[in-house]
């Protein structure tokens, strides 16, 4: 009998899109996903298709992205917390799920998200979903923080990047941790000083989460770590390339998973071996 099957997925800006793919190829296995608990992009991604199972549109909407839309820069500095505005992801993400809350979810979900006064984890398992991800996403100094419940929310990497431990007391008996970011990013050389900072500033987050990830990822049942090594937090104009990456890495674990979930070894036909064979797994 089928086990119930968490998807803890991890922050890690564009890299972040392997999820896509490995939700995609769990699908095409169907391969149920009982609870999704999710961090910064993570959150994004999971948040999406724990409300609403389909992730068609929001593939769409990365397909589409230029860098303008990813680091709008705030025309006064100043006067906000942050030095980039809302991004348009989150403007279409708000258009794809205005009004859903996170108690809606069709697959029990939790976004995860720090407290910038105190340094706590903070666990967002109701209200407004589209708040849960904008706190969830919310880089220090590069994006301001958002208050939900009287507390002011950041990046949720900073305290737990890839939330297995979560998946497991939501109730799984099998947590499948994506992890995308544990390792040194890609540096870029970026002529506009703001990207610049930005950049520096997601290299000091992956550092905290390498070492902050290597404790926690010892509560998954099954590890996946994309190839995604040689992209950059913001090459979401790649994000066809990355998004494949999941899903070659889920193929790659395919039997694992079945067994430790309790489905059965998956039966491939003569064509799909034959395909196999022309192009394998990279």
């Amino acid at each position: 009998m089928p086990k119930k099957i968490g998807l803890a997925l991890g922050g890690g800006g564009a890299k972040g899109l392997a999820h896509i793919g490995v939700i995609r190829e769990l699908e095409r296995e169907n391969i149920s996903i009982s609870y999704i608990a999710g961090t910064s992009m993570g959150a994004l991604v999971g948040g999406v298709y724990a409300a609403t199972k389909d992730l068609s549109k929001l593939e769409e909407i990365f397909m589409n992205l230029t860098k303008d839309d990813v680091f709008p820069i705030s025309k006064i500095i100043r006067k906000r917390e942050g030095l980039f505005r809302d991004h348009s992801i989150i403007e279409h993400i708000e258009e794809l799920m205005r009004g859903i809350n996170i108690e809606q979810c069709v697959i029990p979900f939790r976004a995860i998200t720090t407290d910038v006064q105190n340094g706590d984890q903070v666990i967002l398992d109701r209200g407004s979903i589209v708040e849960a991800i904008r706190a969830s996403v919310a880089l220090p100094i590069a994006f301001k923080p958002i208050e939900i419940g009287g507390r002011l929310l950041m990046d949720g990497g900073f305290v737990n990047p890839v939330p297995a431990d979560v998946c497991q007391a939501m109730g799984a008996d099998v947590v499948i941790a994506v992890d995308v970011s544990s390792k040194w990013p890609k540096v870029y050389d970026d002529p506009h000083p703001i990207h610049g900072i930005y950049m520096m500033l997601a290299g000091a987050l992956a550092t905290i989460e390498y070492q902050i990830a290597k404790r926690i990822l010892e509560k998954a049942d099954v590890v996946l770590r994309p190839n995604v090594l040689s992209f950059g937090w913001h090459s979401f104009t790649e994000s066809k390339e990355i998004i494949r990456a999941g899903g070659v890495e889920l193929r790659a674990h395919l039997l694992e998973i079945c067994a430790k979930g309790g489905y059965p070894e998956p039966v491939k036909t003569p064509f799909e071996k034959f395909m196999e064979f022309l192009f394998p797994l990279e």
